[in-house]
């Protein structure tokens, strides 16, 4: 009967005691990884490949620079995400916290912190020579980064429109209207 009592003391002071766990799209709290939190895709990070790999392949890549614990990096995850359902294996999407940048001066065209401004997000996208045909700060349309990647890769671009869907009030995706493919698939 005391031991009933301890516990049921002790669930008590839990549930009355701890505090809830909240995540918000607006604020500059850390919420985990911006990635399969605001953009229901999580195969973003760690990238698939690194810059001076997408550089050796001649490939067109696209470097995001984020922070986990940004709002503007937080609303800018499911464009991020939509770059990745239009263009899939066509291009190298690189997102990288700014977090894990090489602070080092002697940076060079191969180093992913050469293109970092200092303000996020940021994104560049290089075409498989290493021009640059977009470097460009804060929210940035589909149209426009389709635009670039298209000039970029030579493909056509995209015949659908995508738009970022909210479906809670931190998560949201990029969808198209009539896609039912599954994504993976």
């Amino acid at each position: 009967m005391i031991l009933l009592r301890i516990f049921s003391s002790l669930l008590i002071f839990f549930f009355l005691f701890v505090n809830p766990v909240y995540s918000a799209r607006d604020t500059d709290s850390y919420d985990g990884n911006i990635y399969p939190i605001y953009a229901g895709n999580g195969s973003l990070v760690p990238p698939q490949s690194t810059l001076s790999e997408s550089l050796k392949n001649e490939r067109t890549s696209v470097l995001v620079f984020y922070l986990d614990d940004s709002s503007t990096s937080k609303q800018f995850a499911p464009v991020v995400s939509g770059i990745k359902l239009l263009w899939s294996s066509s291009v190298d999407l690189i997102p990288l916290s700014i977090d894990e940048l090489d602070n080092d001066d002697q940076k060079t065209f191969t180093d992913p912190g050469y293109y970092w401004h200092g303000k996020i997000p940021q994104t560049v996208i290089l075409d498989g020579k290493g021009n640059i045909l977009l470097d460009e700060e804060g929210q940035i349309s589909f149209d426009k980064l389709n635009d670039a990647i298209t000039k970029a890769t030579g493909l056509k671009k995209p015949d659908f429109d995508l738009e970022v869907k909210s479906f809670n009030e931190y998560n949201s995706e990029p969808s198209k209207e009539g896609y039912n493919k599954p994504r993976g698939t």
